[in-house]
């Protein structure tokens, strides 16, 4: 619920932490252009908002779709940690990489993140942690005016500490984004971190194949209803042969 929070800026505007997030989130998944991404939610639980893939349009898509509290209104870091531990499992170690983000601390779930940490660390999967938010804001007032309005600090949940524990057990590092451009920043850096890595593995096929099979599926479809026709042909000539040979061996008869 704290990423309802309009401490942060797009385009000049105020806007919750969670609007500021996605544009900056898009931005870094379109120059990804050659990675396997996914995307993790999590609030109350963790879930798994688009598995491991290479589509960018359905990811920023599935992002966009994201709303504040569709996971629940607490914080369960360490089951977020553990589920991109279970999607990655297959993956080779030095191509896993998680990037949590968070603007509170954990709240929930059946892990601890610095145990999950821990499993992490063990399991080669290298964790860099971005703690986001303002550090200061102005509530408004009585009817929307300054009578009343007091000065806060809409970061004071965040668990700094546990982030860089995180960051440092499992080979990365530790971010604080307290206005929009630091954060953008913060994932422009992590591009020269975590290069894109053009391996063979990457590499798509960009001409479609497909019609091989399908033409070759398509002829031997043809060549057995063909065959089966001049069976059927076949089966009625023999027939009606047969039928004029017993008709006239019945004439001859009667003769």
């Amino acid at each position: 619920q704290s990423m309802r929070y309009n401490d942060l800026r797009v385009k000049g505007e105020q806007v919750d932490r969670l609007t500021a997030v996605k544009s900056v989130l898009n931005e870094f998944v379109e120059r990804r252009h050659s990675d396997r991404m996914g995307l993790i939610l999590f609030g109350s639980q963790a879930y798994l908002q688009t598995p491991l893939t290479f589509d960018r349009t359905t990811l920023k898509q599935l992002l966009n779709e994201a709303q504040i509290g569709i996971a629940g209104p607490k914080t369960a870091i360490g089951d977020a940690i553990g589920l991109a531990l279970k999607r990655l499992k297959d993956r080779p170690n030095d191509s896993k990489v998680l990037v949590l983000l968070t603007d509170g601390q954990n709240t929930a779930g059946e892990i601890l993140p610095i145990q999950a940490a821990e499993l992490a660390a063990q399991k080669g999967l290298k964790i860099y942690t971005v703690g986001v938010g303002a550090e200061e804001m102005i509530t408004p007032g009585l009817l929307g005016t300054r009578l009343g309005s007091r000065r806060i600090n809409p970061s004071a949940d965040l668990d700094e500490a546990t982030l860089t524990a995180i960051a440092e057990k499992t080979g990365g590092q530790y971010f604080r984004a307290k206005s929009t451009e630091s954060l953008r920043h913060i994932y422009e850096l992590l591009d020269e971190l975590e290069p894109v890595d053009a391996s063979p593995e990457i590499f798509r096929p960009i001409k479609a194949l497909f019609y091989y099979p399908l033409g070759l599926a398509f002829l031997l479809t043809a060549a057995i209803c063909i065959t089966t026709l001049l069976r059927s042909a076949g089966s009625r000539l023999q027939f009606q042969k047969s039928h004029r040979d017993g008709l006239d061996s019945n004439n001859e008869a009667a003769q």
